[in-house]
């Protein structure tokens, strides 16, 4: 019997969903990201993880995503509902020495 739910490595590279980041208020530390499918997931600083930030401070990593930029994100529920809970940005020019 073959499962038919089986793990897509060229849909989930790295164990995570594709989308991009569709809105970051920077003040606040709040964005969206659109997953492929076009479904919108929220995020807030400081509950969300970005791969490859420093340590400490009030936002860490915010700084290495910005508007468009397409990433590999998690999600988990928390009270507000469904949440992005982790966001690898992809290596670029602007990043590559994380």
């Amino acid at each position: 019997m073959q499962v038919a739910d089986e793990y897509d490595s060229e849909r989930f590279p790295g164990n995570f969903y594709q989308g991009m980041i569709l809105r970051l208020d920077r003040a606040r530390g709040r964005g969206v990201v659109r997953s492929h499918s076009g479904r919108e997931f929220a995020f807030e600083f400081p509950f969300v993880t970005v791969v490859g930030a420093p340590l400490g401070g009030r936002m860490p990593g915010i700084d290495l995503v910005d508007e468009g930029d397409v990433v590999g994100f998690d999600v988990g529920w928390t009270s507000k509902g469904l949440r992005v809970t982790t966001i690898r940005p992809r290596v670029s020019a602007r990043n590559s020495d994380y």
